[in-house]
């Protein structure tokens, strides 16, 4: 059997959609098991050891428009696919596995989407189950006929190759980290703008105590959208960070983040990140 699955579209969701992802591998061992979705959110997947293959969706190049869109769908019909799982709700997620002639296709009712389904499965009710959003995919599984019952599994992990902790900590060393110091990684930006932000003079005086009081090394995490958080932050510390703001790509903060002691940041991807490979976050 071969399985392909939409990923969510979010870091922090796609973390919390893992639980999910081993459940499936679990169940269908023996399956071909793919993930079609973001490049920065199949990247987050890569270590994992639970998919056979990644399809990347490239929203802004190649998959760009009805066109691009089209193109995928003819990629992914070539393959053969038996099984769409959608984790993600959009419409688009069911439009292209019905495109792709995947003769089971799996998701939630919503978004106008359910026509395009074969198992349209309702979608929980208010109080129905847990708040947390892993039990939202789960209950997917469950309400789908692959799970007998959802199991809580209390923390989400991150797996992180040794060579890439290696890797990681030879680069953080590199511009500048220094041996046996507190590390204190900061990610002061946000995917919805300013209304989920704390101010950069706030991280600033955070980041000034804790060099003060410690002698922490703070180091800057975030896309180069976020440079001009980064600089305002850097203008009100006594002591320079190291800045990797726009140096770093998402596939690569598991790694650097593992080898830090502190996550300090906002609602973001980063912070789910951080979180998976078992930081102490404040957010």
């Amino acid at each position: 059997m071969k399985i392909l699955v939409r990923a969510t579209n979010w870091v922090g969701d796609a973390i919390m959609a893992l639980p999910a992802l081993r459940a499936v591998r679990k169940r269908f061992p023996e399956a071909v098991l793919a993930i079609v979705g973001r490049p920065y959110v199949t990247d987050i997947y890569r270590d994992q050891e639970m998919c056979d293959q990644f399809i990347p969706y490239d929203s802004k190049g190649l998959h760009a428009g009805f066109s691009g869109r089209e193109r995928l769908a003819a990629e992914l019909r070539a393959q053969k696919f038996d099984v769409a799982l959608l984790f993600q709700n959009a419409f688009d997620a069911a439009w292209l596995a019905w495109r792709a002639n995947i003769p089971e296709r799996i998701g939630y009712a919503r978004d106008a989407r359910s026509f395009l389904l074969t198992k349209s499965v309702p979608l929980p009710r208010h109080g129905e189950i847990p708040a947390h959003e892993k039990f939202y995919y789960l209950e997917l599984l469950r309400r789908a006929g692959w799970l007998d019952s959802v199991q809580c599994e209390t923390f989400i992990g991150l797996s992180v190759p040794e060579e890439k902790r290696w890797s990681a900590e030879e680069f953080l060393r590199k511009v500048g980290a220094r041996q046996g110091a507190l590390r204190i990684a900061i990610g002061a930006g946000a995917s919805y703008g300013s209304a989920k932000c704390w101010p950069p003079p706030r991280f600033a005086g955070v980041a000034n105590r804790l060099q003060a009081e410690s002698d922490a090394d703070v180091i800057l995490f975030g896309s180069d959208a976020e440079t001009s958080v980064s600089t305002a932050i850097s203008a009100e510390m006594r002591r320079p960070p190291i800045n990797l703001t726009g140096k770093t790509a998402i596939a690569d903060l598991p790694a650097l983040l593992s080898q830090c002691h502190l996550f300090i940041g906002n609602d973001s991807g980063a912070m789910h990140v951080a979180a998976a490979v078992g930081l102490p976050v404040v957010a």
